[in-house]
Formats: C-alpha cells, sequence, structure tokens
C-alpha cells in the first residue's frame, strides 16, 4: 500500500513538474531577449540593375523555297545541313514539255519572218503597179477597173506585211513566256545559306507558288551566320530599353558560353504571350559560336543601371509603410526605425542614398519591439518598389529581389 501510494505521489510530482516546464517555455518563446534577430552589415558594394528575359535565337534571313510554277523534281542536289554558296543549285524541275514549246515557238518565228519577207516583196511589187497604174489612169491611157485592181492588189498585199508582223511579234512573245518558264524550272541560292528543312524527294509532283495554298516548300534555307535572338520583354521593363544597348547572352544548352549581343529593335505595340502582355525585342548576336543551332533557347542580361561603391544592405532589410522606406538599425540592446531613402536594387542588395554610415548593423526580419512610436506590423503599407529603382512596388513590408523573369 505505502508503495502505490509512494507511485501516485511520483506520478504526480511529474506531471505538475510538467506543466510547469512547459509554462517557462511559453514565457521564454514570448520574451523579447528570446528571440535572435538575423543582422547584416552596413557595407559599401558596386551594385548593378539589368533586365532579365529568355529568347529564341534563331537566323535573321530565312526562306521558304517555293517554285514559281507547276512540276515535277527533276534534280534535288542538296538535302538537310548541306552549306550552299549563292547562285548555287537548289532544285530543278523537268523541263522537258517547255524545251518542246520552245521549239515550236522558234519554228514560228522563223516561219513568220519568211512570211513577213515575202510580204515585204508583195507589197513593193503591187506598190510600183498601182503608181504606174496611177500615171496612165491620169494620162487616161487605162480603164478606171485596171487602176481600181492595183489600188486593191496593193492594199491587200499591204495588210498581209501587217499580219506577217503581227504573227512575229505573237510568236516571240510565247518564246519569251516558254523562256521564262524554262528560268523558273531551276531554283538556285539567293545567298550563302544552310538547308534547315527539305520535306519533298526526287520525282515528286509540286504546285507552284500561284496555285493552291501558296505552293509546295520544297525546302527552307537559312544564314546560320547571321543569327538573332527574339524576346518578349515585360511591359514594366521595355521603357527603359533603346536601340543599341549591349546584351549579354547564355545559352541554356550550351554551359558556360556567354556571347555578347545587342538590341536591334523594339516593336511599338505590345502583344500578349503566354498571358504576359509585352514587347518583341530583337538582339542581334555580334559573334556566333559554331555550336549554336536555331531554336535553341538563350537567357538574356541587359545592364540597364549601375553604382559602384555604393552603400549597401540586403534587401530584406528595407521596409516600406506608407511611401517611406526605413531599416532597424541596432542600437545597443535593440533596434531604433530609421528612414532611408533607396536608389538602385538588384537582386539581393539596394543602394543607401541616405539614412546609414558604413558600419552600422541593421535587422533582417522585423524585431519584436523595435524603439518607434510606430508598428508597422499594424498597417497594410503601401506597394513596394523592386524594380531596380526608388518608389512604391508590391504591398510588402520588406523589399524583395527583382526577377524580371519572361516566359517564353
Amino acid at each position: 500500500m505505502k508503495g502505490l501510494l509512494a507511485l501516485i505521489v511520483v506520478a504526480g510530482l511529474g506531471v505538475g513538474g510538467f506543466f510547469v516546464w512547459k509554462e517557462w517555455q511559453k514565457r521564454r518563446t514570448e520574451s523579447p531577449d528570446a528571440k535572435l534577430i538575423s543582422t547584416a552589415n552596413v557595407e559599401a558594394r558596386d551594385i548593378s540593375f539589368s533586365i532579365n528575359a529568355a529568347g529564341e535565337i534563331g537566323p535573321a534571313d530565312q526562306v521558304s523555297v517555293r517554285p514559281e510554277i507547276n512540276g515535277r523534281i527533276a534534280e534535288l542536289p542538296v538535302d538537310i545541313g548541306d552549306n550552299v554558296k549563292k547562285g548555287q543549285l537548289l532544285c530543278r524541275l523537268d523541263d522537258t514539255d517547255l524545251q518542246t514549246e520552245k521549239e515550236t515557238q522558234v519554228s514560228q518565228i522563223a516561219g513568220a519572218k519568211l512570211q513577213i519577207e515575202a510580204a515585204a516583196l508583195q507589197m513593193e511589187k503591187t506598190q510600183r503597179e498601182f503608181d504606174r497604174n496611177k500615171q496612165l489612169f491620169e494620162s487616161k491611157l487605162v480603164p478606171q477597173e485596171i487602176f481600181d485592181n492595183a489600188r486593191t492588189d496593193h492594199y491587200v498585199a499591204r495588210n498581209a506585211h501587217l499580219l506577217a508582223k503581227n504573227a512575229l511579234e505573237r510568236a516571240e512573245k510565247a518564246l519569251k513566256q516558254v523562256e521564262d518558264k524554262l528560268a523558273k524550272t531551276r531554283i538556285e541560292a539567293p545567298f550563302d545559306c544552310t538547308v534547315l528543312t527539305r520535306p519533298v524527294s526526287l520525282g515528286q509532283t509540286v504546285s507552284g507558288a500561284a496555285g493552291f495554298n501558296s505552293g509546295t516548300e520544297i525546302m527552307s534555307i537559312a544564314n546560320l551566320k547571321d543569327m538573332i535572338i527574339t524576346a518578349h520583354i515585360n511591359q514594366a521593363d521595355v521603357t527603359r530599353m533603346k536601340n543599341g544597348q549591349p546584351v549579354e547572352v547564355q545559352v541554356e544548352s550550351v554551359p558556360g558560353l556567354k556571347m555578347k549581343g545587342q538590341v536591334e529593335r523594339i516593336a511599338p505595340q505590345a502583344l500578349i504571350k503566354n498571358g504576359i502582355k509585352g514587347f518583341s525585342a530583337r538582339i542581334s548576336i555580334k559573334e556566333i559560336d559554331p555550336r549554336i543551332r536555331p531554336g535553341m533557347t538563350s537567357i538574356l542580361t541587359i545592364p540597364v543601371a549601375s553604382v559602384e561603391n555604393a552603400l549597401s544592405v540586403p534587401l530584406s532589410a528595407v521596409f516600406s509603410e506608407k511611401g517611406e522606406r526605413y531599416v532597424y538599425v541596432k542600437d545597443g540592446e535593440g533596434f531604433e526605425q530609421r528612414p532611408v531613402q533607396i536608389g538602385i536594387t538588384d537582386t539581393s542588395f539596394a543602394e543607401v542614398q541616405q539614412g546609414l554610415q558604413d558600419g552600422d548593423v541593421v535587422a533582417l526580419e522585423l524585431p519584436a519591439e523595435p524603439k518607434t512610436n510606430k508598428d508597422p506590423r499594424k498597417t497594410s503599407g503601401k506597394p513596394a518598389n523592386t524594380n531596380g529603382v526608388a518608389g512604391t512596388g508590391r504591398p510588402t513590408t520588406a523589399l524583395r529581389p527583382a526577377t524580371n523573369k519572361v516566359v517564353l
């Protein structure tokens, strides 16, 4: 019995001690001195703000090769990946029927020329007879009938000569049309290029560009020595861009590769892509790496503003309330709220133009009891700007790194 009583006493003491310990832990947690605040030193560093975007690499000049006339492919000397020089044959259509037609027109032209010569001789003869009979008729040496017959023969000869000349012109025009079609049976490279696609085969019948569906695509070619990047720039960033700005280019599929580019064109009108309103921008690449292929995704960094050796603090140390910026500076055992003026920001740090000195220690989170009459935890605050310059932006109590990402 005594043992059972002792066991009950021990159990009661254990339960009571447990509740005492829990209450002590609760008070310790709620104590301002119990929570350790993360801090950072105010120090000088270089800060640069850049616009980041994703773009797709493609050739500056790309052509869809389509025949101008209908025909059957008789010669196809190039294939995908071949490098072709300007003027080199890409494709030739069968020209057997056109060659036959050309021979026919040549024969017609030769016959028309003979007819013209014969008509000219006949016209000269009737002209002489008409002139002679006219003199005789005026001298009343021949009757009216003979004079009228001479005049009629000359009129018929002259019309025959005109008809022969018209026939020659028609034959020459027809020959020119046949020769134009013959020239169009040969498709040559308009510039030094590389064959990207070739969806047709030798012997396949193709339609001309004036026919159904704008004709059959024989192949697509492009100049891979002159490449550009097409990017979709967020409307919040496009106002900071201009033609001629330098661009740093990284290619996802080629790790470590960095290239230099330049802003070449910015579209004047916005468009929506993947639910994001922005502007299309064209970036020219200065030096093309041979590993680059059309269609690769690139990461663009466009420097907008920078400052050297600027006093800076982490973005998480800067808070915003009613359009004002402030930080919490360590003051003895506590923290003092101090207003600051912010300049350029990057993804991690903000330039401090006024309010702090080199060596100050700032809190990276909201202290429990800061030395101030204001309590920023009781106000919703105004949006904080995170786009690289001072101002207002999203509704939050602390600045966040700027992302400026564009989704392709």
